[in-house]
């Protein structure tokens, strides 16, 4: 964490010292699987039980919840988690109430998109709007992104479609200037998961297809996700410029909603209402 005055220190401490209280004071021996052992003058566990259910010594842990200045490391910040009890809200404050950087969420990636977010994707049309797990599989995408993006009923993932959709390709109009940066933003988010080997087995697979992604990725180069302006030339409807926006879902931090808003001045807006309106009646 960045570094912080010594009066941000004692409130962080002392913060630290009252939520560990209180979440040892919640539960109870039977809550854990302990046996009560006689009487007790103070509701919830007492600290020498977190210290067993968390595998380490009592006086650090009596240190730790005391706000002492003791050196912590992830796996025991997981292991009090655990015998506390802490829902992911909770762990990730325990993390940086001790100085350290918030974990990523634990298996917000297997869950499912909600009826909400569904709803925003779709309602943001006739604008495109896509929403993308941290693999960037296509979670949901409205129709106007498939239709103005050129992504297809097979397309599953965004950078994959990048570099083997022909059809994706000939939308583009500055494909081969944005495909560094394409490439760095991923690696940028390949290296916050460094135990998801879903991403080496992508990038083993998509650079056996693509030179251009294999040799780009040789580079070792890193990006970020930045708000950005997208033009595409689309067969009927013309020239098409966005400005992206990439917004992280607050309750899958690992997830990436990018809604396009059409560049004032460039008649976007209006060629991508006809658009719509052609595909509608198509439809009916």
């Amino acid at each position: 964490m960045a570094s912080e005055t010594s009066a941000a220190t004692r409130n962080r401490r002392e913060q630290l010292r009252d939520f560990l209280r209180t979440r040892r004071a919640r539960l109870t021996p039977g809550d854990v699987g302990m046996a009560a052992g006689g009487r007790r003058r103070t509701p919830g566990l007492r600290r020498e039980e977190v210290a067993v259910l968390a595998g380490v010594g009592v006086s650090w842990y009596t240190w730790l919840e005391q706000g002492r200045d003791i050196n912590v490391s992830v796996e025991v910040l997981d292991a009090i988690s655990g015998a506390l009890r802490l829902t992911e809200p909770e762990r990730a404050h325990l993390y940086a109430l001790a100085g350290l950087n918030p974990p990523q969420a634990r298996g917000a990636g297997d869950s499912p998109v909600t009826p909400e977010l569904r709803h925003l994707v779709d309602a943001w049309d006739p604008r495109p709007a896509i929403l993308q797990d941290r693999h960037w599989n296509l979670l949901s995408l409205n129709d106007t992104a498939r239709t103005a993006f050129g992504y297809g009923g097979t397309d599953r993932n965004c950078l994959v479609t990048f570099f083997t959709s022909a059809r994706y390709r000939d939308l583009h109009v500055h494909w081969a200037s944005v495909a560094p940066a394409v490439v760095a933003a991923f690696r940028a988010d390949m290296a916050r998961f460094p135990d998801d080997p879903e991403f080496g087995r992508l990038v083993d697979g998509l650079a056996s297809v693509s030179t251009e992604f294999a040799e780009l990725w040789a580079r070792h180069d890193v990006g970020d996700h930045t708000q950005a302006v997208k033009a595409v030339r689309h067969p009927e409807a013309g020239d098409l410029v966005f400005d992206k926006t990439s917004l992280i879902v607050a309750d899958h931090p690992d997830w990436r909603l990018e809604l396009y808003n059409p560049r004032p001045g460039t008649g976007t807006g209006d060629r991508i209402g006809r658009l719509a309106r052609v595909r509608l009646s198509a439809s009916t």
